[in-house]
């Protein structure tokens, strides 16, 4: 069985929607060791940086918290993919973004809800994976991790989103409207497919349909709001 790689493609979809015209400032925050959306933000024309204390070298990168990134210039668009949930002060990175944009600037969020990664969520999310070869993914991490713990998922998620201070979904959207006019928000939405075998968007979109599993990933765009809390 072959995995879907493409972890980037259907998010760069929806934040190449968002964008003005090139060249945009454009920062992206947590783009990670492979960066992120950088390398299509920069073949798009735009001017981007990643921030990410794990980014790759090179003058497009800061390896440093988003919360060290020099404010200096405003920027158009800021890009926060599957990054905030793991953000030490959900609130001090959300001002900081909100002191960074310019008046009318746009934020982009692609983010997963934890709370709703529930037993019959997990279980067919495990009954899909791929075999884990040299590097096994997360899921394969929780798969052997749930197993070994003896407990029941609810107790076993709770101590993984304790351990790793995890901030919720609702917490990541109220955090955003206090911060931002939110534009438009799209929730109960496929997360795991890129990372399952030989599942697609719109069959992990099928089981969320037909309630067979929750749609644990959701996409919120807003705009600066000329005074923020």
């Amino acid at each position: 069985m072959t995995v879907n790689t493409a972890r980037y493609d259907p998010g760069w979809t929806f934040v190449r929607t968002h964008l003005p015209a090139p060249p945009a400032r454009v920062v992206e925050i947590g783009c990670g060791p492979d960066g992120g959306f950088v390398p299509a933000l920069l073949r798009a024309g735009h001017r981007a940086v990643g921030v990410d204390p794990a980014a790759p070298e090179g003058e497009h990168y800061e390896r440093i918290p988003f919360e060290r990134h020099e404010r200096g210039a405003t920027v158009d668009v800021i890009v926060a993919s599957t990054s905030l949930h793991h953000v030490g002060d959900l609130g001090e990175v959300l001002d900081h973004a909100a002191d960074l944009l310019k008046p009318g600037g746009t934020i982009v969020v692609i983010e997963f809800a934890h709370e709703l990664f529930d037993e019959a969520t997990a279980r067919w999310c495990f009954e899909h994976l791929p075999e884990p070869g040299e590097q096994p993914g997360w899921l394969h991490g929780h798969r052997a991790g749930w197993a070994a713990s003896g407990r029941s998922w609810p107790d076993y998620r709770a101590s993984w989103v304790r351990a790793e201070a995890m901030h919720g979904g609702t917490s990541i959207l109220r955090a955003l409207d206090a911060r931002f006019s939110r534009v438009q928000v799209a929730d109960r939405l496929p997360y795991f497919f890129p990372d399952l075998a030989g599942v697609e968007e719109a069959d992990e979109q099928a089981a969320i349909d037909a309630d067979r599993i929750q749609g644990t990933g959701f996409r919120y765009v807003g705009e600066r709001r000329r005074r923020h809390i």
